[in-house]
């Protein structure tokens, strides 16, 4: 036996032996294919590298991470474009049939469209929007501006490259995922639908918003009467709401502590953003490197060729959604004798009329038409609850400077080419790429930076003083929605002098945070970034100073500061805080809750349905919980259904005692209201409805919180926005099914880094919802299990450790023509 096992041993040793030297010679000859003198290389082979086709090497460790090696731009592209299809290929494939506009073509017109690249209700919708901007050839417009205004030669490339690897692995492989399978919309790619992937991404918070309201927008009929205009407080309400929520479902928290506060003076940071757990704005995960050029790991938004949140060996970086408003309404005066004409300064300038035509199954097409003007295409709607309706006498027209925006590679590559935060805040000045959120960095020499750094329009608050309509006098402060005065020239946006493209606030104008002992942000303004060095004076449309934070932001800033002040931190304290899992909301009302829970007469509360419910039972299990939401706390679930029925029927200046003050944010308001009519109401409904589902009241929450995969559930931990956690999950409520029995969005690709002075950084990782959303992929589901255990992957960045994974695997992919 053991001689049989020694030769096992030594074949194994073997094997990886001669693995490790491929990959050596595979990267060497990489790397010497770089160093070649420009006068080395002719015109054909930088346009056709490898002998006529784009190639790279992928290196898979564990967890099936692939860490991508190229020549050049075009082929880390092809690297990039291959190692995403192998992963996810049935969710590229439907964002490509999304960017085409073919959805009613494929999946019907009345179906609901997925939601990942636009707001549109309908794929019909989703396609009129879509067709229209394929038609129009706003993306190849991009394309074709030199930068800085336009994409470099180096993203060009990466789209070029994405494209061709993306096809070649089409070409190459038979795709085995059931979700599309031998599907017709599988089809293989060009530059322009990676690219137009990518301006649907950058407009998602401006036209994006609005597709429903901008392909339904028609001019009115006379013989229809005349539509009541918008009233100026209930739309400045709804504009608040719309605004203050997540952006589509996504939010983030990030911190970046200084070398002041570490152990070894050098930087940390912890990024841990919330996005969607299924569809096209997954991240995955991978490392990009061009010898000499490029190096860079983290995840990257599914259909583009740049890593988004990452690290090198020198800085990281992290986002998390901006407060900032990067759409405005232009408030048309109409001609009297035509409603397709609108006046500036007195004189008549009519819209432009875009038919569009899309391909509907099983059905004729469907033809209809959009309307353009100067300032951007003719809205009626900013989502049901917003509308603004086209009169005889009015329209808006909506203005998104993103529209404009094809930069966001530029600025990744910057930021993955830095050195240090300076370099990441310059690579934001050069290229102002970033549409909708904030950037938290931190590097090796032990700086921090928060900044505020997107595309918003030239909205100033002078602006809006000046040329708001009596609309805009209530939506610009309530929500930084401006809706100006489109009939008077000198309330055009106008240009700053250190703005990339004209129409956008200028670099100078962003709120920035640099080498503060912290930097920490939690989808709240700029305001707090660190709360002993506020941020102030910028313009209204990047968010507000002085008001209410949330509960997440001020457990964060609670827990951040506290890190910050005790000194001597090291990576690890970055993960105990990813998974420490408090309830800022359950520190702050759930004593007062059992208290009052406890005094209720005869221990019963009525519920909503009029039924008095026995409560004693809950009073005893909120006195008991840990105020945590780890998946062995008990009271955890009971506590969250209570506190979403309380903050549902309870306004907030109702629920808490003590009010917000300004002069203490991070503890105000405080003191839950227990006699707020719908305290005991909430508590009688929460208990029913868990013993209604047969869920204990102490139940622990990974029972009844989880996800199911491969057949088997995986308990989640963490919580929803309301409780303030830092672990943010969004679950859907099913009883039926056990509890929460899906996530829908929260914590995804989460990275701790750090440095020790050595040549490779020290960072852990993790991505939520795995690499792969092919159930029959070993990376469906092997991440998840370790979020659920609160474990992570050790990032192998340097070549050492890559060489060293057990799992290592290498595949060399080219095109075959």
């Amino acid at each position: 036996m053991r001689t049989c096992t020694g030769t096992r041993t030594r074949t194994r040793t073997r094997t990886r032996t001669r693995l490790r030297r491929l990959v050596v010679a595979a990267v060497a000859l990489l790397t010497a294919a770089t160093a070649l003198p420009a006068a080395a290389e002719t015109g054909e082979r930088r346009a056709h590298p490898f002998h006529g086709g784009l190639s790279a090497v992928i290196r898979y460790t564990e967890y099936g991470i692939p860490h991508i090696v190229a020549k050049d731009y075009a082929g880390l592209g092809f690297g990039t474009g291959w190692a995403q299809a192998t992963d996810q290929v049935c969710t590229l494939a439907d964002g490509f049939v999304t960017v085409r506009g073919e959805r009613s073509r494929f999946f019907g017109p009345d179906a609901a469209s997925d939601f990942s690249l636009s707001s549109a209700s309908r794929n019909l919708s989703s396609d009129l929007y879509f067709r229209g901007v394929r038609e129009a050839g706003t993306v190849e417009k991009l394309l074709d501006r030199p930068a800085p205004a336009g994409p470099s030669r180096q993203a060009k490339e990466l789209m070029r490259g994405f494209a061709a690897g993306y096809n070649a692995w089409l070409k190459q492989h038979r795709i085995t995922d059931p979700a599309c399978r031998d599907a017709a919309w599988v089809r293989p790619v060009t530059t322009l639908d990676v690219a137009a992937r990518g301006f649907a991404l950058a407009v998602l918070g401006g036209q994006g918003r609005a597709v429903d309201g901008i392909t339904a927008a028609q001019p009115p009929v006379p013989a229809s009467g005349t539509a009541a205009a918008p009233d100026p407080e209930r739309t400045a309400r709804a504009a608040r709401e719309l605004f203050a929520a997540d952006s589509a479902g996504m939010g983030s928290n990030a911190v970046a502590f200084a070398g002041t506060t570490t152990a070894n003076g050098r930087g940390l940071l912890l990024g841990n953003p919330h996005y969607p757990w299924q569809g096209g704005r997954r991240f995955w995960q991978s490392q990009q490197t061009i010898p000499g050029r490029l190096n860079v790991s983290g995840g990257s938004l599914l259909g583009t060729a740049t890593v988004s949140i990452g690290h090198n060996a020198h800085v990281a970086w992290s986002h998390t959604v901006a407060t900032g408003v990067t759409l405005n309404l232009h408030q048309l005066t109409l001609d009297p004798a035509d409603p397709t004409t609108y006046l500036v300064d007195g004189v008549p300038e009519r819209m432009t009329k875009r038919t569009v035509t899309v391909a509907v199954q099983d059905g004729a097409p469907v033809t209809r038409t959009q309307w353009w003007t100067r300032y951007g295409p003719v809205v009626t709607s900013l989502g049901s609850a917003l509308p603004l309706p086209w009169t005889a006498t009015t329209a808006y027209a909506l203005g998104d400077p993103n529209a404009a925006n094809l930069r966001a590679s530029d600025t990744s590559l910057g930021f993955g080419r830095a050195r240090s935060t300076a370099d990441v805040l310059g690579s934001l000045r050069r290229t102002q790429g970033l549409p909708w959120v904030n950037t938290i960095a931190a590097d090796s020499g032990g700086h921090t930076l928060f900044t505020q750094s997107q595309v918003l329009p030239r909205i100033t608050d002078e602006l809006a003083q000046r040329c708001s309509t009596a609309l805009g006098k209530l939506t610009y402060p309530a929500s930084g929605v401006a809706v100006l005065d489109a009939s008077r020239g000198d309330c055009a946006l106008g240009s700053d002098p250190d703005a990339v493209q004209p129409g956008i606030l200028g670099p100078a104008r962003m709120p920035v945070l640099e080498n503060a002992p912290y930097a920490e942000n939690s989808n709240d303004s700029a305001w707090l970034a660190n709360a002993d060095r506020p941020l102030t004076g910028y313009e209204r449309v990047f968010g507000t100073i002085g008001t209410p934070r949330s509960l997440r932001t001020r457990g964060a800033v609670e827990d951040v500061s506290a890190m910050a002040s005790g000194g001597g931190l090291t990576v690890r304290e970055l993960q105990k805080q990813q998974f420490a899992n408090r309830v800022p909301a359950g520190d702050l009302a759930a004593a007062d809750a059992a208290k009052a829970c406890a005094a209720l007469p005869g221990g019963t509360a009525t519920g909503s349905a009029g039924t008095a419910v026995d409560v004693s039972e809950a009073c005893r299990v909120l006195a008991a919980w840990d105020r945590s939401v780890n998946t062995r706390s008990r009271g955890a679930l009971l506590f969250d259904r209570f506190w979403r029925k309380l903050t549902a029927a309870v306004p907030a200046a109702q629920l808490w005692k003590v009010p917000f003050s300004a002069a203490d944010p991070v503890r105000t308001p405080n003191g839950l209201n227990t006699d707020a009519p719908g305290f005991a109401t909430s508590l009688a409904d929460a208990t029913a409805e868990l013993r209604a589902a047969g869920i204990p009241l102490d139940a622990r929450l990974g029972e009844h919180q989880f996800v199911v995969r491969d057949g088997r559930r995986i308990p989640v931990p963490g919580g929803t926005e309301s409780l303030g956690v830092w672990n943010k999950v969004e679950p859907v409520w099913n009883p039926a099914g056990g509890g929460y029995s899906e996530v829908t969005s929260g914590s995804s690709y989460i990275q701790a880094v750090g440095w020790d002075g050595g040549r490779c950084p020290v960072a852990r990782t993790l991505l939520t919802y795995s690499q792969s959303s092919e159930a029959g992929s070993p990376h469906h589901s092997d991440q998840t299990r370790l979020f659920s255990r609160e474990k992570w992957v050790t990032s192998r960045f340097c070549e050492k450790d890559i060489l060293t994974s057990p799992a290592l695997k290498v595949v060399r992919v080219a095109e075959r023509r």
